[in-house]
């Protein structure tokens, strides 16, 4: 729920910045941190605003994919969930460079946070307990959700971001997402 609300909380940020209100980076800060979405690099106060939160949320995505897909290849049962998570390793971690350059790329430049927020971290430590055919059907959901998550969070930086490095990474990483969505609603589990 904590990365839904962050991915939501941005968009209505961004929007708002869209319209010219709201561009103030401490008054989007504060309003992100009262509704408990941001983690503390997301809540500093920066010129980069926008950008920064976004590129943190992405990273944090990333990372959480690879650690979960690692796990995935100790814990998991299926052959097809293995195959799946060596496939996410890879292309997430693709993914991050990808972003570091555009991070690096727009001005102000920012550097993305890869630390997972605390709904990630549960979800991670909840994993770790679990083995074989349970994992397997745990790591299923997880790798659904999280890619619609960030599905979600690239589409509205896409249309409605501040930097444009990081629009153009966001619009470019919508179809290969949007693949991993697909390959994970339709593991067997």
């Amino acid at each position: 729920m904590t990365f839904r609300r962050t991915i939501i909380t941005s968009t209505a940020i961004l929007a708002l910045a869209a319209c010219g209100r709201g561009n103030d980076a401490s008054q989007a800060n504060t309003t992100m941190t009262e509704v408990g979405g941001a983690n503390a690099a997301d809540a500093a106060p920066t010129a980069a605003g926008a950008a920064q939160s976004f590129a943190n949320v992405a990273a944090a995505s990333d990372a959480f994919e690879i650690e979960t897909s690692r796990l995935a290849l100790a814990n998991g049962a299926s052959a097809a969930v293995k195959s799946y998570a060596n496939k996410m390793i890879e292309a997430h971690t693709a993914s991050t460079a990808k972003l570091k350059t555009a991070a690096a790329a727009a001005s102000p430049a920012v550097t993305p946070n890869p630390a997972l927020n605390a709904e990630q971290q549960q979800k991670l430590d909840q994993l770790k307990t679990l083995n074989g055919a349970a994992f397997d059907r745990a790591y299923k959901a997880e790798q659904t959700a999280g890619h619609q998550q960030t599905l979600d969070a690239l589409k509205a930086y896409a249309a409605t971001g501040d930097a444009a490095p990081l629009m153009t990474f966001a619009a470019d990483t919508v179809p290969v997402v949007t693949a991993h969505l697909n390959m994970a609603k339709a593991l067997k589990v």
